[in-house]
């Protein structure tokens, strides 16, 4: 009998979790469930969740092995589709950005090659788009899920199921007049009326919030010098915009380095593991013993210029932005971008930068392993720098900011740690008070991204009855260990997983579910983002399929 596997999601995560799973010399049977009416493409990259202006933050260069490159595929596309992106032929390389939509019906493409793929390899593979999973429910030795269509409602029983269900968002983002809950999807926004624009969230995705509404209520065009132009349409002329974050700065620009990555010297993942093995107490200040001599290292210039000897992991972010943070972020963006061209036509890397990026990764392997205490204050301040290097964004999202800039159309608003949002009172849009300035805005959109969800948070009913998940535990600090063993663990949020995604303590039910949806494992992985995430979940639990498959084939064939 053919194994049966489910997969829910038909995004990048459920696409790298095919394509591993169809290298089987064992047959099986997999089935694809789609909520979505279009299967292949995933939530980021849904043609009514995304403007032509929204880009993708990850070059060709960086997308994990698919049947075709995205350079390659781009090169076969007509004149007509590369036109209705604006791409020009002869710039299409590995290390420029394209729009999500691009990416969409890139990923749709290798889908149906990745399909057609293990079919002539033998395995039964069937697509079910318009299908949403409403259910799953636990037994010994199998899986049912409860399956929701348009027609019909029905259950269907699995031996692997694999949640590959991606991003979350809310079903309808404008929850009163003129206040949108989330940037997605981006024909909502197009909606939103006259007068002022506020966005919270100065990453790429309140720039791309802003940028959706900005084109469609005037026009991106290049001057005859060459530079970029914001012209806003005859009915818009009272269009303006405040993007605003607790820091009130913009990310920097994409910079050039090595790909794939170079191997650091000193935060190797050996060193780092090493620390793992040697226990919780004291492990963050540990590491960042490791990160400073990498980035001393690298670039002694950069430590000495920011007095990196003297600062710890929680004083590192108030180094490593004050340069910035004295600078207006117009000026700031100008200069870096100029700064980021000159680099790429030079071939140029800035050490510390890359230093950096390097490190994330491995850095990342710690988290799941720090107590509560040092989780906290990881989270406070040295996470963001981490994302502030490897969420750089296109240069062109960057000159559209100044466009709008040059205009008098967009300023960025610093928030601070203390600010309200209020609603009550306005007909639509929002007010922000920070102390005691008050800022109104027309329309206001919450653009500050997906944010970590728990086990609670799971719509699977069933499966929480079962309690099939629990939230992560954190180790409590040394100090704060009682004698009762259960107080020396704290449920802080996510899901407790193991090394291959399957949710901890299912016993007596089966293990045989992988969650590897990137919101239920933000908590204790944060920079699980993104394509090169994608690839990674989907490969880890197919192999971890594919070995139980082989695990429990091997006794049959010793006993024939």
């Amino acid at each position: 009998m053919r194994s049966r596997i489910c997969i829910i999601g038909s995004g990048p995560t459920g696409i790298f979790t095919l394509k591993n799973l169809i290298k089987s010399t064992i047959p099986l049977t997999i089935s694809i469930y789609e909520a979505e009416q279009n299967a292949g493409k995933g939530t980021p990259y849904l043609p009514d969740a995304n403007d032509p202006v929204m880009l993708s933050n990850i070059p060709s260069i960086e997308i994990p092995m698919l049947p075709e490159t995205l350079v390659d595929w781009l090169s076969r596309r007509s004149d007509n589709y590369l036109a209705m992106f604006s791409i020009v032929r002869s710039n299409i390389n590995g290390r420029e950005f394209y729009p999500r939509l691009v990416l969409g019906d890139y990923f749709q493409d290798q889908f149906a090659t990745i399909l057609a793929d293990g079919r002539n390899h033998g395995h039964v593979i069937e697509v079910h788009s318009g299908h949403r999973v409403n259910d799953i429910a636990l037994d010994t030795d199998d899986i049912r899920i409860r399956v929701g269509s348009p027609d019909e409602e029905f259950d269907a029983v699995f031996d692997h199921v694999v949640m590959a269900t991606g991003h979350s968002w809310p079903a309808h983002t404008e929850i009163r007049p003129g206040y949108f809950s989330s940037p997605w999807p981006a024909a909502a926004l197009k909606s939103a009326g006259h007068g002022r624009l506020g966005v919270l969230g100065t990453s790429l995705s309140g720039i791309d919030a802003l940028l959706t509404v900005a084109s469609s209520r005037g026009s991106f065009v290049l001057d005859g010098a060459g530079d970029l132009q914001f012209q806003p349409a005859a009915a818009y002329k009272d269009f303006s915009a405040a993007m605003m974050s607790r820091k009130g700065l913009l990310p920097e620009a994409d910079f050039y380095c090595p790909l794939p990555y170079l191997n650091p010297a000193f935060c190797t993942q050996q060193a780092v593991d090493k620390e793992i093995a040697s226990g919780p107490s004291g492990l963050l200040d540990r590491i960042f013993d490791l990160f400073r001599k990498e980035i001393t290292t690298a670039d002694p210039n950069y430590a000495a210029e920011i007095g990196l000897s003297l600062v710890t992991v929680d004083t590192f972010a108030d180094a490593y932005y004050g340069r910035r943070s004295k600078v207006d972020p117009f000026v700031w963006a100008a200069s870096n971008l100029a700064e980021a061209e000159r680099n790429i036509e030079r071939q140029f890397t800035v050490p510390w930068r890359y230093a950096i990026l390097i490190t994330h990764e491995i850095i990342a392997r710690a988290i799941p392993h720090l107590n509560t205490d040092d989780l906290r204050r990881f989270n406070r301040s040295f996470k963001s720098i981490f994302v502030d290097e490897y969420a750089t964004v296109p240069h062109l999202s960057i000159k559209r900011l100044l466009a709008l800039r040059n205009s008098g159309r967009l300023e960025i608003i610093g928030l601070e740690e203390s600010y309200e949002i209020e609603t009550g009172d306005l007909a639509r849009g929002a007010q922000i008070n920070i102390g005691s300035r008050k800022e109104v805005f027309d329309t206001f959109i919450d653009a500050t991204g997906q944010s970590a969800l728990s086990a609670q948070d799971l719509p699977f009913p069933t499966l929480l009855k079962q309690s099939g998940v629990r939230a992560a535990a954190t180790p409590e600090p040394a100090n704060l260990i009682s004698d009762d063993e259960c107080a020396t663990f704290k449920r802080t949020g996510g899901i407790d997983v193991d090394d291959c995604y399957r949710p901890l303590k299912t016993a007596p039910l089966t293990n045989r579910l992988y969650c590897v949806a990137i919101p239920f494992l933000l908590h204790k992985h944060p920079f699980v983002q993104g394509i090169t995430s994608a690839a990674e979940l989907g490969e880890t639990a197919a192999h971890a399929v594919l070995e139980d498959l082989l695990s429990a084939q091997a006794p049959v064939l010793l006993s024939a």
